[in-house]
């Protein structure tokens, strides 16, 4: 910024000094020419009075101290000129012949300032023409204009310098929370602390609850990859060691039974497998991420209508088509799809998806009007521990991944039967997700 800003000022301040020594010459002269001209109109007047008698005037002393200028005045008969040193510079002028304002350059006249400002004007008395001229030394006048131009430039100067400094300062204090940022995050890197643990404006906290909030989900997202490595690979030794054993077994012959045993363990290691790239395509709360739940409710009941012909699907929701939830839109097709696959399996005539938002919650229910479950039994649909799936009786392995992913997003997932007969499930998400409860088990 300031390698940016202090060219542009220094050059703005340098054509604001080029104007000001412009201004000033132009006034100055401007203010000179004024008083040359009230001096002469001062001298016409006092030789009107004495009707044109030049002898009769008080020259010499008491005109340098009223005017503190030079000057000459000329008749047919005499001419005064004062100082005297200065007569070569105004008898040139006298015999000029034009009137208004002169300027002599570069004299080289002894006892003589170099340049002069003049005011000429020329009159008659009595048929006598008479010239007046007041000039003064414009040497001078300039030396002063450039002392003070010259203090105008220092002062610039000065002023620029305390400009750059509280600059400077500024951007230190204001960037300073950016610093401390900076350091937490070469701390973070090199592994000295888990989290940005600083005291940020409110300008930077909404970026360094990002920054832990992404932290906590890589985190989290971390250990869920190794205890789904590690649910895996337990659930799958068990299938493969009975395999393998069967097929090491060179004396026994492959009979139907056997490979009816073989398929079913095959079948379990591609269930669990499905299970967990399933929950590995869960994207979680992020941020930046909605999902229109109206429009896509109406494109999952249309699907599971076809899948499901035989049965009914209804939508009941008092949402706008444009409202938006803050779920990405993935995870809320697999939550809504998984709870309407099963009640369409297990209902007996219909299924109906419930869309509700309202006091800082996002509620999704669905209720099927089949066998439902015993009341024993609602508490554990949807345990992992379980091992429920699609072919089992009752609520499968879907129920389980939709709990997973509603504890991610720090909601709630409840069962209750419906009063006519059938299950009801009910998931509950905030409105607003937090960093604490976003990717949650």
């Amino acid at each position: 910024m300031l390698a940016l800003l202090l060219p542009a000022g220094i050059g703005l301040m340098a054509l604001a000094w080029l104007a000001h020594g412009l201004l000033l010459d132009r006034m100055a002269r401007e203010f000179v020419e004024a008083r040359l001209k009230e001096e002469v109109a001062f001298l016409e007047h006092q030789i009107r009075d004495s009707d044109g008698k030049l002898d009769t005037l008080q020259t010499g002393d008491y005109f340098q101290e009223v005017f503190h200028h030079a000057f000459a005045i000329h008749s047919l008969s005499q001419t005064i000129i004062s100082p005297e040193p200065w007569a070569p510079l105004l008898m040139p002028l006298i015999e000029y012949g034009q009137d208004g304002t002169l300027r002599v350059h570069n004299s080289e006249t002894p006892n003589a300032p170099l340049e002069i400002l003049a005011y000429r004007t020329s009159f008659r008395i009595n048929e006598m023409p008479i010239v007046v001229i007041v000039s003064e030394d414009l040497g001078a006048l300039k030396q002063s204009q450039a002392e003070l131009h010259a203090w105008t430039a220092i002062v610039s100067i000065l002023l620029v310098t305390l400009l750059v400094v509280v600059i400077w300062f500024g951007i230190s204090l204001s960037l300073s929370p950016v610093v401390t940022i900076k350091s937490a995050l070469r701390r973070l890197q090199d592994g000295e602390i888990s989290r940005i643990e600083v005291q940020a404006p409110d300008e930077f906290r909404p970026l360094v609850q990002q920054l832990n909030q992404l932290l906590n989900a890589l985190e989290q997202r971390l250990e869920r990859s190794r205890i789904a490595l590690a649910n895996l690979s337990h659930s799958v030794k068990s299938p493969i060691a009975a395999v393998r054993q069967i097929l090491a077994d060179s004396d026994r012959e492959l009979t139907s039974d056997l490979r009816n045993h073989m398929r079913a363990r095959l079948d379990d290691i591609d269930r669990h497998l499905e299970a967990e790239i399933r929950r590995s395509r869960f994207a979680g709360p992020q941020v930046g991420k909605s999902a229109y739940p109206v429009k896509q409710a109406r494109d999952l009941l249309w699907m599971l209508g076809r899948l499901y012909p035989e049965k009914s699907f209804e939508l009941a929701s008092s949402l706008p088509d444009e409202s938006r939830w803050l779920v990405e839109e993935h995870d809320l097709n697999e939550i809504m799809g998984n709870l309407i696959d099963n009640a369409g399996k297990w209902s007996t005539q219909w299924v109906e998806l419930s869309l509700e938002q309202g006091g800082g919650v996002m509620r999704i229910r669905v209720t099927d009007d089949g066998p439902g479950v015993d009341e024993q039994e609602l508490g554990n649909l949807g345990q992992r521990g379980l091992r429920l799936d699609e072919q089992t009786p009752g609520h499968g392995l879907g129920l389980a991944i939709v709990r997973d992913m509603v504890a991610r997003y720090g909601g709630r997932t409840s069962f209750s039967k419906e009063p006519k007969g059938g299950l009801r499930v009910t998931v509950e998400l905030p409105e607003k997700l937090s960093g604490s409860s976003a990717d949650s088990q």
